[in-house]
C-alpha cells in the first residue's frame, strides 16, 4: 500500500498580533509613567514590570519573524516597530530610573510631558490596531495624531526649559534639566515610530 503524501505548510505566527501585545504593554507602562509624574504610590514598579512584560512580547516577536513564512508587513517594517516601541518604554523607565538616583521628585512640567507621551502611545495603539484592517485604513490619522502630541511635548519641554532660568538651585537645575531631556528624547522616538508606521503602509499601498 502507498502511504499518502503529507504535506506541510509554512509556519504563519501572528506577528501584528504579537506586535498589538507589545503595544499593549507600552501603553500600559506609560501610563504608569503619567501616574509616577503624578506622585501615585507603585507606579514607578508598575512601570518597571511593563518594561519587563514588554521585552519578553518582543524577543517572541523576533522569534515569530524568524520562523514566518510571509507576512502582513515587511519584516523589517515590524522589527523597527518592535525596536521603536522598546526605546519609549525603556526611555520611560531610565527617566524614572535618574529621578530616584537624583533624588527628584516630578514637577507640573513632567506631568505634563509625561501625559502627552501616554496620549501619544495610545494614539499608536490605534494605529497598530489599524494595521489589520482592510487597506489599512486609519492608521495614517492615528499615527498623525500620535506625532501631535509629540509636538505638545516639545512646546512644554521648551517652556520649562526656560523655567530653570529662575531657579538658584543648581542641583535641582541640573536634576530637571536631565529628567526634560530625557522625556524630550522619548518623545522623539514616539514620533520615529509614528513616522514608520506610514512608511510601512506607504510600501504596502
Amino acid at each position: 500500500m502507498r502511504r499518502p503524501h503529507r504535506w506541510f505548510l509554512p509556519e504563519t505566527p501572528d506577528v501584528l498580533g504579537l506586535l498589538r501585545e507589545q503595544m499593549e504593554i507600552t501603553v500600559t507602562g506609560m501610563q504608569a509613567l503619567a501616574a509616577w509624574a503624578r506622585d501615585e504610590t507603585g507606579a514607578a514598579e508598575r512601570l518597571r514590570e511593563c518594561e519587563h512584560r514588554a521585552d519578553e512580547r518582543k524577543r517572541a516577536l523576533r522569534a515569530a519573524l524568524t520562523d514566518a513564512f510571509t507576512t502582513p508587513l515587511e519584516p523589517e517594517d515590524i522589527f523597527e516597530l518592535s525596536r521603536g516601541l522598546d526605546r519609549v518604554l525603556n526611555n520611560a523607565k531610565n527617566a524614572v530610573r535618574e529621578a530616584e538616583v537624583m533624588n527628584s521628585t516630578p514637577d507640573s512640567a513632567i506631568a505634563e510631558m509625561a501625559a502627552e507621551l501616554a496620549d501619544g502611545t495610545q494614539q499608536l495603539a490605534e494605529a497598530f490596531a489599524a494595521l489589520s484592517s482592510p487597506g489599512r485604513s486609519g492608521a495614517t490619522d492615528a499615527a498623525d495624531r500620535a506625532a501631535r502630541s509629540e509636538s505638545r511635548l516639545e512646546h512644554s519641554y521648551r517652556q520649562a526649559m526656560s523655567a530653570l532660568v529662575g531657579i538658584d538651585d543648581l542641583r535641582e537645575i541640573a536634576a530637571k534639566r536631565e529628567l526634560y531631556r530625557r522625556l524630550a528624547r522619548t518623545g522623539d522616538d514616539l514620533r520615529e515610530v509614528a513616522e514608520r508606521v506610514w512608511y510601512a503602509v506607504l510600501k504596502e499601498s
